[in-house]
């Protein structure tokens, strides 16, 4: 089988349920937004050494692959696997145990600090990225409910284990500090 099949030459694709579209439609731009936050989640786990972590983060691959064909299938088959109230939670365990072991958060931070942290912090904002994205899409279309919300803990996660990379590293989070303005 061939990597390439030319089907994409005209600048349409195909979706799951084998209607064409744009390449730039909202469920394609949705679906590229996954699949790059999925790779930059590659990128965290290159470097992370936590097997705990990475065991997670291969979790949230393998639902990031469910959320993109959740998108790609307007004509959504019910018996496909979804995204759940359980995966949710799940995240949500994982954010409070993440930020349960590092200080209260009082001010903002920048993004960085440890190597591990600063790819956090990027697949977190390729996160918000896919989120609107997906939002977008969501006002313009019928998707499944717990899309949304699984993006939304996500980059809550991904933030929260940032800052946990930090402590972990002996890094402190980058505080900003308001301009005097006086």
């Amino acid at each position: 089988m061939r990597l390439y099949t030319k089907s994409g030459d005209t600048g349409e694709t195909g979706l799951i349920d084998g209607s064409r579209v744009p390449k730039d439609h909202r469920r394609v731009v949705a679906c590229g937004e996954l699949d790059e936050l999925n790779a930059a989640l590659g990128m965290v786990m290159s470097v992370c050494g936590e097997t705990a972590w990475r065991a997670q983060m291969a979790k949230i691959q393998d639902r990031l692959f469910v959320l993109g064909a959740e998108l790609a299938n307007p004509g959504r088959d019910p018996a496909a696997p979804a995204i759940g109230d359980g995966d949710v939670k799940l995240l949500e365990q994982w954010i409070d145990a993440a930020t349960d072991a590092v200080e209260p958060l009082k001010e903002f931070i920048f993004p960085g600090g440890s190597e591990l942290a600063a790819r956090l912090h990027l697949a977190r904002t390729v996160c918000r990225r896919a989120e609107r994205n997906v939002v977008s899409l969501a006002r313009a279309e019928s998707i499944a409910g717990g899309v949304i919300t699984y993006v939304n803990r996500l980059a809550d996660l991904l933030f929260a284990w940032a800052r946990l990379a930090n402590k972990r590293a002996g890094v402190e989070d980058l505080i900003w500090t308001a301009p005097d303005t006086s």
